[in-house]
């Protein structure tokens, strides 16, 4: 299916990481600058992160076209049919499944502390895109296939992961369809492109400081029966109007509710998660369950496996309410709150503006014992201070 992507990529790490030239043409002419075919022995330091960031799709460099567009295809209707990579080999895709791509996704490299770069668990990132895909009537495509792409293309520009155990290579995968037409129907053309680009900390001054969070039932980030679950740009467009709101209100976060029960569900952009004692007074990390409008966060599952590998609690997924959190502060049963997700890994919650009341979660006084773990287990592995089968090593 993307054969011809791949033998253009493999003919692309023949000329080595840093031989690429500007391209000559197309959107991205002049883009990218000769970089040296070796970083110098001296060197230590990554590009800047101040620097504006170089957003990069797979067409890189400029005889090698084809490595563009993790492809621009035709398929009827959507679905099923021949699809041909519209640059450079021009050569057909699959039969069986569409020689595909379309939504976008988010995962990051990191150079570890033996300067060897890995993905962190990016096969759960293929099946959530594929997963997205389907939902929206987008071409399916090879997971396998496109991991490999992506692999190739981090080796390529390498020197862009930071030489720093706070720092990453973001990781932008986008699907989006081409249709040249207005219209609501299946798109019959689609492009699937990468962007990379270098991210500092999420947490600038380097300690760990929690959010405030805005919880007000007249908005909501998803609903039942629709795309809740899936990466979706529409998903986060719709979020900002009640993001800026949440500012205006001196808050740094929404706390999105649902329901005439006031349903606790995402925090931001971040699944969440309260660490509390619970109403049978088990010691119990709950978070909410995938029922079609929580996203099945990466982050999320690395934190439910890591949790019930150390079964030192209670791990549930189940509903809470606001209720159900205010009537556990006030009996002093809530330990900690924090959302996750890949910017931050966890960030941990200490007030919720919430009826015109600020209620106050003492996730700080109790010293984030968990977040802290989880933060610290959870980047060890990511930066190659831990062994682990949940990473993949690129060099």
């Amino acid at each position: 299916m993307l054969e011809g992507l791949r033998r253009t990529l493999r003919l692309a790490l023949a000329r080595g990481p840093g031989s690429w030239y500007p391209a000559p043409y197309g959107p991205c002419a002049g883009a990218w600058p000769h970089r040296p075919l070796s970083r110098p022995a001296a060197r230590s330091v990554p590009p800047p992160l101040s620097a504006a960031p170089r957003p990069r799709s797979l067409p890189m460099a400029s005889p090698l076209r084809s490595a563009a567009a993790l492809a621009r295809q035709d398929c009827s209707n959507g679905c099923s049919a021949e699809a041909s990579i519209r640059e450079g080999t021009g050569e057909g895709g699959s039969k069986e499944v569409v020689g595909s791509f379309r939504l976008f996704e988010g995962l990051k490299a990191f150079r570890g502390v033996d300067n060897k770069i890995r993905l962190f668990r990016p096969k759960l990132n293929m099946d959530r895109m594929y997963r997205s895909a389907v939902r929206a009537t987008l071409p399916v495509f090879d997971k396998e296939e496109l991991l490999e792409c992506i692999q190739q293309l981090v080796k390529l520009d390498q020197e862009w992961v930071p030489y720093s155990t706070s720092a990453s290579l973001y990781i932008r995968p986008t699907f989006i369809g081409t249709e040249p037409s207005l219209g609501v129907k299946k798109p019959t053309k689609a492009l699937l492109f990468v962007l990379l680009s270098p991210v500092g900390p999420y947490f600038s001054s380097g300690t760990f400081n929690p959010v405030s969070l805005w919880a007000n039932p007249k908005y909501v980030r998803a609903w039942e029966g629709g795309t809740g679950d899936c990466k979706m740009g529409g998903n986060y467009g719709s979020s900002l109007f009640a993001q800026c709101e949440a500012v205006d209100n001196g808050c740094q976060q929404v706390l999105w509710l649902y329901g005439k029960d006031h349903q606790i569900t995402e925090v931001g952009t971040m699944n969440l998660f309260l660490y509390w004692i619970n109403e049978d007074g088990e010691e119990e990390l709950a978070t909410p369950p995938l029922d079609g409008i929580i996203l099945p966060g990466v982050t999320r599952q690395c934190i439910l496996d890591l949790a019930h590998q150390w079964g030192e609690f209670k791990v549930s997924e189940r509903y809470l309410t606001m209720d159900d959190l205010t009537t556990a502060l006030e009996g002093n049963r809530v330990r900690e709150m924090f959302g996750s997700g890949t910017a931050c890994v966890v960030c941990p919650v200490s007030d919720i503006l919430y009826k015109g009341e600020t209620i106050h979660i003492p996730t700080m006084e109790n010293g984030a014992k968990l977040a802290s773990r989880i933060l610290s287990k959870l980047t060890d592995i990511q930066y190659g201070r831990e062994e682990s089968d949940w990473t993949i090593v690129l060099s």
